[in-house]
């Protein structure tokens, strides 16, 4: 199958699936995962909260290993993503629960092989997470 071939649903769930074994390394602490979870063919940048952009692949997984390694790291949840997918690149914005609060989040991804990866991360803050009945809900016919 051809890269124009595809199905955009299934390249949004697959995209949306990534996204979530972001946030389950990110909650199992689970470095090897979040590891692999990461682009290694393409440029990565990564800015935390309250943290200066991370530029190279080294620095970023550092800054894993120092979050996912500390006894206060944070309990994250994400809420509410949402993909977009524009070939072989897409992007996921969501909401992280964190300890109570909400960050907004944008997640980049890029297609290496058959598999989504990460390339860029970046949360901050947002005055309250959106309620269910601020927003519509999804149609599946919307088109992208």
């Amino acid at each position: 199958t051809g890269r124009y071939n595809r199905n955009p649903m299934s390249e949004r769930n697959a995209v949306l699936f990534a996204n979530e074994a972001f946030y389950a390394a990110f909650a199992e602490r689970d470095v090897a995962a979040m590891d692999e979870l990461w682009s290694r063919d393409a440029p990565v940048a990564c800015i935390h909260p309250g943290w200066p952009a991370l530029t190279d692949r080294l620095q970023v997984m550092q800054s894993w290993v120092r979050i996912l390694a500390s006894e206060r790291a944070p309990k994250v949840a994400c809420r509410r993503p949402e993909a977009f997918v524009y070939g072989d690149v897409a992007f996921v914005i969501c909401y992280e629960e964190v300890d109570g609060s909400a960050l907004v989040a944008t997640n980049v991804f890029r297609r290496e092989g058959q598999r989504w990866r990460i390339v860029h991360h970046q949360a901050g803050p947002t005055p309250a997470m959106p309620g269910e009945e601020d927003e519509e809900p999804e149609s599946p016919s919307r088109p992208n």
